[in-house]
């Protein structure tokens, strides 16, 4: 059953709440439409309105800020926003726009930003036809000294479709650096153009040149359950604790998308679903009342903040969800 206890905001400033999430905020959590100890933020969305569609992120905690890199879509670009508590956003600005003389970066989105020693690194979709089913997407490469100026790495994209399942698209790239290994470790979604099928898995170590895993897909849609019997997309990959976590998108419908959590021992075989899955899906004649999308978490201070893209319409806006506590409620049998 849903979680619809609603928790009382706070006015008091300074301190940390008993959910763990900073004092001062002037807003009540709602627990509504969620599982699993999450709880929607209630003064969501925290980004999007005036700007339009605002979806698909990737963010870094960086000496106390938040920096959110969005996928902008009135301006077919990636953006940049800064915020101190993840909730208030100063307004975006583009950081790497689209390029239609390469014919494949017509639309820019869905960015993967990694912070090392030797600065940022970037991999984006590039889109031609975005919105339509005759369109096709590849992941690109850029690099950055400080987050805002970008360069490309390649003129042409450094993963493409070449294996029956991925289709006409490959996207939403989520990469991680593997130090002890050396390599760039990436989970890619492919398949369809306006919404891709499932998540693949490929390596690097360089950052250009990708292996492509040989028994991909790694992450499929289980048609038992109802919530994701059409597809699964878009996954965050978190390694925590011995184990990598996967925030994903579960599809009912291509129309209707939830947000599920899952682990695997290695980040490739062995995926074990959360119990409680959907653990975040959309309310009822709200802002995401249609779907959400695109899981992406942070945790600090003894809590997870997790952002998404909801959508009601047409229109797709960034919203926030808080978990108190380490535990994500895995049983010890998983």
């Amino acid at each position: 059953m849903m979680n619809r206890r609603v928790v009382l905001g706070w006015l008091g400033a300074g301190g940390i709440s008993a959910l763990g999430i900073p004092m001062g905020i002037t807003a009540a959590l709602a627990t509504a439409e969620t599982e699993a100890g999450w709880q929607k933020f209630h003064g969501n969305p925290v980004l999007g309105g005036n700007y339009g569609t605002c979806f698909d992120v990737s963010v870094l905690l960086e000496a106390g800020k938040y920096r959110m890199w969005v996928s902008w879509r009135p301006k077919k670009s990636v953006a940049i926003t800064e915020s101190k508590d993840g909730i208030h956003w100063i307004p975006p600005e583009i950081v790497l726009g689209p390029r239609p003389e390469s014919g494949w970066e017509d639309d820019i989105n869905r960015p993967i930003i990694v912070h090392r020693e030797d600065g940022y690194h970037m991999w984006y979709t590039g889109q031609v036809g975005a919105a339509t089913a005759q369109g096709r997407s590849s992941i690109g490469y850029a690099t950055s000294s400080d987050g805002w100026n970008w360069l490309r790495q390649s003129l042409r994209p450094v993963l493409a479709p070449s294996e029956p399942w991925e289709g006409v698209a490959v996207m939403c790239p989520h990469v991680i650096w593997d130090g002890a290994d050396r390599i760039w470790k990436m989970w890619y979604s492919a398949g369809q153009q306006i919404e891709p099928n499932a998540i693949g898995y490929a390596t690097s170590k360089d950052g250009l040149h990708w292996e492509k895993y040989r028994a991909n897909p790694v992450l499929r849609a289980d048609p038992v359950n109802d919530w994701e019997k059409n597809r699964v997309t878009a996954a965050q990959i978190m390694p925590w604790k011995g184990w990598y976590y996967a925030f994903y998108i579960g599809f009912r419908d291509i129309e209707h998308a939830q947000i599920g959590l899952a682990r695997s021992k290695d980040g490739i075989t062995g995926w074990v679903r959360h119990a409680r899955n959907p653990i975040i899906q959309p309310t009822p004649g709200s802002w995401d009342a249609d779907a959400c999308y695109k899981p992406f978490v942070v945790y600090s201070d003894n809590h997870w903040k997790l952002w998404y893209n909801g959508r009601h319409g047409q229109l797709e806006q960034i919203g926030l969800a808080f978990h108190s506590g380490e535990d994500l409620g895995f049983t010890a049998e998983a």
